[in-house]
């Protein structure tokens, strides 16, 4: 069950901070609102998923996949880039956490 609640914990996460790149783009109420209420959420998801895993290894996942899905919905919805150097690494760090997966205990 905290893997599930970390799963769902890591794409809140993603949005958070794809909703904080289209609340600089908006000067409305709702665009301050979204990242500000999805950050409540998305640390209750991962402290709920903390009580289940070590807290290194779900902080470790969190990040990770975060960092890569932001990476990766970045390239798909607003046009950035990622050169094959930086894809390399975001592999690396698909690599890590599968790792961490694999090896925890919990």
């Amino acid at each position: 069950m905290a893997w599930l609640v970390l799963g769902i914990a890591v794409i809140t996460e993603i949005v958070w901070a794809l909703s904080l790149k289209w609340a600089g783009t908006q000067a409305t109420v709702l665009a301050s609102a979204v990242p500000i209420t999805l950050s409540f959420v998305n640390m209750g998801l991962l402290a709920l998923a903390m009580r289940g895993l070590p807290a290194g290894t779900a902080y470790a996942v969190w990040t990770g996949l975060g960092a890569v899905g932001v990476a990766v919905l970045g390239v798909i919805l607003f046009g950035e880039k990622l050169n094959p150097v930086q894809m390399g690494f975001l592999g690396l760090i698909i690599v890590g956490v599968v790792g961490t997966k694999v090896f925890a205990t919990a």
